[in-house]
């Protein structure tokens, strides 16, 4: 039997090294840092157990015991919980516990810089819990690691900033009408809250799982460690040297630092790329890695992904599947994988057979990223379809106006963040850029008439998705005392039903002054004396 190693693999194995060479000569644009200074005061919240394990602490610890159960024992410091409610804010350095109801006569606050919590079920109930709190079984060994960990927080400590957020292109409210809310509902550490007309992420909660900026439809959030430009230039020279040096069927897979220790002997095809955090690609990331030309992108996971988390990434990978199988490519391009199934998924990965592979660099744009990849997917193939339904919560899509309910009254036009409508100018009539569309449903909640539904789809070619489209269109209605144009015959009408049983609208004059402009109406208001009368 021969023992000679194919010629493929043999090729592969050589332009693997040559494309990790390559990406070692990369640099990565630095951020900035967050900083924390732990004194060493900590809050050991629980039962016997928690005083028990509080005299133990000692140099550079200081403890307090907050006692959710039993008495407390002579010389420990601690404080009976009783029947109040307790409430736990902040992080490493700055963490703040309230006892009871604030205002109440038996109301206490505690301020610390950490915390053990040896609940049964930890009162934080997040799946990432602050910087500085932590949890632990009552009994050794645990106990001891724990304790080491508490002295290993005393200190200035300092991390990267992961994300950076532009408000101005948020889709998340306006004018107090709620919109997107996905960065709040995904992230794991409960980093983010709202702001009505905008979000607000706490740079210390955050801890770079980057699922946030994956789901954001405009990309207000942006993950900056590395930057999606870092990481698309490192897929493209990995990509670009692995084929230059005669290397085929490339599979990437991306994979979080803490579990490269779960990979072992992985194929020559699989080009791996390490991230902070699975969760921080998204779309724009594994598209445009197929466009550079991998075969398959995997997601390695080995269940450290919050099942929170996990989820809005399956969604974001049905609704890549649903672009992809659209354009003629396989649906299940992109998955998730665990560690043990690489090889198998290496080998039954399906070439998409492009003529030519992209070559766009990364843009701090997320969506002009996403939809260069798709534009580039869309030219390859010969059996793309126009139009593409896309799942719930998909980030294209266009609205549908009911025109026998819609008055024009414009109130869309003036909440919608990403300027996808505008209004006409001579006539009225609404216009519609389905390019700029994020389905945030605020068009939606704003129309008084609920003449607005979404459509979650992509327009495959991208003409026709720059493309202005009328979705309603009236002739403008004209004052009947000046004849200047200033509404619609539909809202005229609309005005004129729900005042009907107004007591200032009885009367035929008043009537027909709601058929004016607004400067005849003034004047002929001063003209009727009932009028003036009755104001």
């Amino acid at each position: 039997m021969s023992n000679t190693v194919p010629p493929v693999k043999n090729m592969n194995a050589a332009a693997k090294t040559a494309a990790l060479s390559a990406v070692e000569r990369l640099s990565t644009e630095p951020t900035s840092l967050i900083q924390y200074s732990s004194r060493g005061r900590a809050a050991v919240i629980g039962g016997i157990d928690a005083q028990d394990f509080a005299v133990r602490l000692s140099g550079s610890l200081s403890a307090q015991v907050i006692l959710t159960q039993g008495a407390v024992e002579p010389g420990v410091p601690a404080i009976p919980l009783g029947n109040r409610p307790i409430r736990i804010e902040g992080y490493l350095g700055n963490f703040n516990i309230v006892l009871g109801e604030e205002g109440r006569p038996n109301c206490e606050s505690l301020q610390v810089d950490m915390i053990l919590d040896l609940s049964e079920v930890p009162l934080l109930a997040m799946p990432l819990k602050p910087p500085g709190y932590l949890t632990s079984i009552a009994e050794e060994p645990y106990l001891s690691e724990v304790e080491q960990a508490l002295k290993d927080l005393v200190g200035t400590f300092e991390k990267p900033k992961y994300f950076s957020y532009d408000a101005a292109i948020c889709a998340h409210g306006r004018s107090g009408i709620a919109g997107c809310s996905m960065c709040i509902d995904a992230c794991p550490a409960e980093a983010i809250s709202s702001l009505i007309e905008s979000v607000e992420v706490d740079p210390h909660l955050c801890q770079g799982g980057g699922v946030c900026a994956s789901v954001c439809p405009t990309g207000a959030i942006r993950y900056v460690y590395p930057t999606v430009a870092d990481t698309l230039r490192t897929l493209r020279t990995l990509l670009n040297s692995y084929a230059g040096a005669g290397g085929s069927n490339a599979v990437v897979a991306f994979v979080a630092e803490a579990e490269t220790d779960r990979l072992e002997s992985v194929p020559d095809n699989l080009l791996v790329v390490v991230v902070e955090e699975l969760a921080s690609t998204g779309m724009d990331v594994w598209l445009s890695a197929l466009s550079y030309g991998a075969d398959t992108v995997l997601l390695v996971d080995a269940g450290a992904m919050p099942d929170s988390v996990a989820g809005f990434i399956r969604l974001q990978i049905d609704t890549a599947g649903s672009i992809l199988q659209g354009l003629g490519y396989l649906h299940n391009a992109i998955r998730i994988v665990d560690p043990e199934s690489l090889a198998l998924n290496c080998e039954t990965a399906s070439p998409l057979h492009l003529q030519k592979v992209a070559s766009f660099a990364g843009s701090t744009e997320k969506r002009r990223t996403l939809l260069q990849a798709i534009d580039h997917l869309y030219q390859q193939s010969n059996t793309a379809r126009e139009l593409i339904p896309l799942p719930v919560q998909s980030p294209f899509g266009r609205i549908v106006v009911d025109a026998n309910a819609c008055t024009l009254c414009m109130g869309c036009t003036s909440v919608c963040p990403s300027k996808a409508l505008s209004a006409g100018n001579e006539i009225p009539k609404l216009e519609f850029y389905e390019i700029n569309c994020v389905q945030c449903g605020i068009c939606a909640a704003a129309c008084p008439e609920h003449a607005i539904k979404l459509e979650p789809r992509l327009v495959a070619d991208a003409e026709q998705r720059r493309a202005m489209a009328v979705l309603h269109q009236e002739e403008p209605f004209c004052c009947t005392r000046c004849g200047k144009a200033f509404a619609t015959r539909s809202i005229i009408d609309n005005m004129t039903k729900k005042l009907a049983g107004h007591h200032m609208f009885q009367s035929e004059r008043a009537i027909k002054r709601l058929m004016m402009c607004e400067d005849c109406r003034v004047i002929d208001v001063v003209q009727d004396q009932d009028a003036m009368r009755t104001a």
